[in-house]
């Protein structure tokens, strides 16, 4: 029987939010941020779930947030490092799937069809993320802020997690290339297009699977909470 892992990553310091809570602590109707984002997980069909933390926070998600809330695919829970694909690896280290699904933790509303879709692409394609295509018309600028170019907005999509992959394929494309170049990695699969010739799926999530940055998205984030029925 194929495993798979879900990495949730919940580090980082929110200063975008300007909060002296961490982002993924702050409550959003009565519950931790990140509480949603492993309460979806925990429901789906993934077998573990590896929480990657800010370093020092391990005791306090161990008990605030994992025993507290009874997350029972919650197998290890590790601490980041410096960027986010550090933190990705450190995940990775642990993970014992024969895929896995990488996510943010800050994307808290996650819905189990996404999940799935996930699981599947990374079964038959071996590299998949999630996302939407762009509502709006997209403009490239040059240096100076004047418009360079137009892409097709048919052709462009807005990316969020999970991004899901075969476990040998990403572990071994993050070990090359965090041993050589990691310029302006900014995702799971640029570590894959920049070490494989592996092509990457893109796979429909949702446009409620919205990232919580600023405070501005807490309001937004309620009201997704209860069209979800999450509260």
């Amino acid at each position: 029987m194929e495993k798979y892992t879900a990495i949730v990553l919940a580090g980082g310091s929110g200063k975008r939010m300007g909060s002296a809570v961490k982002k993924q602590y702050l409550e959003i109707l009565g519950k931790p941020l990140i509480y949603y984002s492993l309460d979806a997980f925990e429901k789906s069909k993934v077998d573990e779930i590896v929480l990657v933390v800010t370093p020092g926070d391990e005791s306090f998600v161990q008990k605030e947030i994992v025993e507290r809330y009874d997350f029972q695919k919650v197998t290890r829970i590790v601490a980041g490092g410096k960027e986010r694909y550090h933190s990705v690896y450190e995940g990775l280290k642990v993970a014992t799937g024969d895929y896995v699904l990488i996510h943010d933790g800050a994307r808290a509303f996650v819905t189990d069809d996404v999940i799935c879709r996930g699981m599947e692409g990374a079964k038959e394609y071996k590299a998949c993320v999630v996302g939407m295509p762009v509502k709006d018309t997209i403009k490239v600028s040059d240096e100076d802020g004047f418009v360079e170019s137009t892409p097709d907005r048919s052709r462009v999509w807005m990316i969020q997690t999970p991004q899901a992959f075969s476990y040998t394929l990403i572990k071994e494309a993050y070990e090359k290339v965090l041993s050589s170049d990691t310029t302006g990695i900014t995702d799971d699969a640029m570590i894959v297009e920049k070490a494989t010739k592996q092509k990457v799926k893109l796979i429909l999530g949702s446009y409620d699977n919205i990232k919580v940055t600023t405070p501005e998205d807490l309001d937004v984030a309620e009201n997704i909470i209860k069209k979800q029925n999450r509260c």
